[in-house]
């Protein structure tokens, strides 16, 4: 967020003060915020931009933590930020994706975390502060030194973690993303609650309904001292995937088909059947079985719909819930359609039509969430490839984290800002091939 604030920013910041606080009064529930450990806004950039439409990769910077004057003025801006904010019940401080500098070490990795820890102090002294590990704080400064990607090895987390552990930023826990034994060897496997990043739904990832995916149940299954978390970034749209997490870390059976039914009509009495059909037909290939799903869907879209007890995993909006499981079907069934006929005779009038009818599709979706960020789908990849290799080759290489640039952290940088926008030059392109298939082809 930039300084000043935009009006749309400071809207922002009280909205998250207000759910903070229906939270805790009619939920009972606790509420963490996920900060970045030392990228601040470009101010001039970034206030060009409303804070929904912002793109991050277009207006951020990084602190250098051995600046003591650059730390200490990111601090004070946090500071502000945060105090509206104050009454949340943890922070949890990433080691990466983005955060580092080039040529930075761990132990101004754990001076990083003992003056948000003081800041902290300032506002809530309660405010738990939880060390998020991912990639590693040395090698994703590595990574912007270089900007050759590789995976922090072990000594290097457990090395930050002895450094966090001798300032003691009390109250503090960690937050795992390399499973739920990564303190063990360090006596400190009590502070841990496993952070099962990615296993409800990839980030990023384009928005389509993850259905009876296993490895969502076992991650729920690998809990810490502390226990256990998952994300995702299209809440609704990822409840079958939430469920079966949620079965997982409570030690419950893998759910059945009768399972997922009766949490659907928890969701929306009486339609748990029609619910079900289309998560599972979303997980089906099969043209038959899509298409046979979509009526009963339709159908829901002109009633005025009665919500459960789970009515809040909806944001008590049951329409949208709905018309977002049309689309997506939909969608489904074009890219199906399309590559039956792709993967047969690509080069042709009826592949164009129906890879036009696809786009549309797509298109339709992608303007209803405005996702905007990478696109990885096999199957559309697969019918691309046959209908115009050398272009649909060309496009799928944008999707890389190494772009071009004077030094390695502008290659990083101009990379993300790339990928940052993927999705809608995608479907452009995409549009432009079946267009000329249409107009070009003989058949």
């Amino acid at each position: 967020m930039p300084n000043p604030l935009t009006p749309g920013d400071q809207e922002c910041l009280d909205k998250i003060s207000r759910v903070i606080e229906y939270a805790h009064k009619e939920l009972n529930m606790r509420v963490f915020i996920a900060l970045c450990p030392n990228v601040v806004a470009r101010d001039e950039e970034a206030s060009k931009y409303s804070f929904v439409e912002r793109p991050f990769f277009y207006c951020d910077r990084r602190i250098d933590p051995a600046d003591a004057a650059a730390l200490g003025q990111m601090i004070s801006w946090r500071k502000q930020l945060f105090t509206p904010l104050k009454d949340a019940d943890g922070v949890l401080i990433i080691d990466s994706d983005p955060g580092g500098y080039p040529g930075s070490n761990n132990i101004e990795f754990a001076y990083l975390l003992h003056a948000h820890r003081t800041m902290f102090n300032q506002l809530n002294p309660k405010i738990q502060l939880y060390y998020w590990i991912h990639v590693g704080w040395e090698a994703y400064c590595r990574f912007y030194a270089t900007a050759e990607f590789a995976m922090g090895e072990i000594p290097e987390i457990h090395e930050a973690l002895q450094y966090i552990a001798k300032i003691n930023p009390e109250p503090w826990g960690i937050a795992s993303g390399r499973g739920p034994h990564i303190a063990d060897s360090l006596g400190m496997s009590s502070r841990v609650f496993s952070y099962q990043y990615g296993a409800i739904e990839g980030e990023p990832s384009f928005p389509m309904t993850n259905f009876n995916t296993q490895f969502a149940y076992k991650a729920g299954r690998e809990k810490g001292a502390r226990g256990t978390m998952g994300n995702s970034q299209t809440h609704c749209l990822q409840l079958p995937n939430a469920f079966l997490f949620a079965r997982g870390a409570l030690d419950q059976p893998v759910p059945r088909h009768e399972d997922y039914v009766e949490f659907a009509n928890r969701l929306l009495p009486g339609h748990g059947e029609t619910i079900v059909a289309a998560w599972e037909a979303l997980d089906s290939v099969d043209i038959q079985a899509i298409e046979a799903s979509i009526p009963a869907i339709e159908q829901l879209m002109n009633q005025d719909l009665e919500t459960g007890d789970l009515k809040g995993l909806l944001f008590h909006d049951p329409q949208r819930f709905v018309k977002d499981l049309l689309l997506m079907q939909k969608t489904h069934l074009a890219l199906e359609v399309f590559r039956t006929a792709a993967m047969d005779k690509p080069r042709t009038k009826d592949a164009g039509r129906k890879m036009l009818a696809f786009v549309e599709a797509i298109s339709q979706w992608q303007k209803q969430h405005n996702y905007r960020n990478m696109l990885v789908w096999p199957r559309m990849e697969e019918a691309l490839l046959q209908v115009d290799p050398g272009y649909f080759e060309k496009l799928f290489a944008e999707r890389s984290y190494k772009g071009e640039g004077a030094t390695p952290f502008e290659q990083v940088q101009n990379a993300y800002k790339n990928v940052e926008s993927y999705t809608p030059r995608m479907i452009d392109a995409m549009r432009q091939c079946a267009e000329n298939l249409i107009n070009q082809s003989n058949e």
